[in-house]
């Protein structure tokens, strides 16, 4: 059985080169974190925002590619992990055929989160994430490192902060990403807190 989930958060910041979404069980409670690659996080924030670019991205280009051969992405459904790494299958409907191409869920996120596409989660990996000793011992080492990496950079970045002569030098424009970025990352730092502590 397949749940409906939903991108229900996507943090991204500077530091690192490891971003969080998070996917959230409609008119549920369960939710879990998936760490990706800053390129593929930058990509669905694009995407979510119709921010344009001079020439087609990648995920842009396969959105493109699809539509240009007569298919639209039906659906996404994270259906396995294997070796702890989730594996996504992107549904593709072409006149009455649907065809299912694997994907890692990155890439099926960034592709579908431009058209609000229905995700899904099978049921067996939700409660992998969730209960599986293993599986969740591995989210856990991997949330821990970065927790770790953003109590680094929320240090470095409120020294920033503190130091008058940063202040002093750098434009407001400057100073106020600064510090949205700093929200941003005590947020996350507070979300992956609560989570590991759901985790156990």
């Amino acid at each position: 059985m397949d749940v409906p989930m939903e991108l229900s958060r996507i943090l991204i910041t500077e530091f690192g080169d490891q971003q969080v979404i998070f996917l959230k069980e409609r008119g549920g409670e369960r939710s879990f974190p998936i760490l990706i690659g800053t390129a593929e996080a930058l990509a669905i924030d694009r995407r979510l925002k119709n921010i344009p670019t001079p020439r087609p991205m990648t995920h842009d280009l396969l959105a493109n590619t699809i539509e240009a051969l007569g298919g639209s992405l039906d659906h996404i459904v994270i259906n396995d992990i294997r070796d702890h790494t989730f594996i996504a299958t992107l549904y593709i409907r072409k006149g009455e055929d649907l065809i299912a191409i694997d994907s890692r869920p990155s890439d099926a996120i960034a592709l579908g989160s431009a058209f609000g596409t229905p995700i899904a989660v099978a049921e067996h990996v939700l409660a992998s994430v969730l209960n599986d000793g293993g599986t969740a011992q591995e989210r856990i080492d991997l949330l821990c490192r970065r927790l770790e990496m953003l109590r680094q950079a929320i240090r470095e970045i409120s020294r920033r902060l503190a130091d008058d002569e940063f202040l002093n030098s750098q434009p407001a424009d400057v100073i106020a990403e600064h510090r949205r970025q700093l929200a941003e990352m005590k947020n996350e730092y507070d979300a992956i807190d609560r989570v590991l502590k759901k985790l156990g």
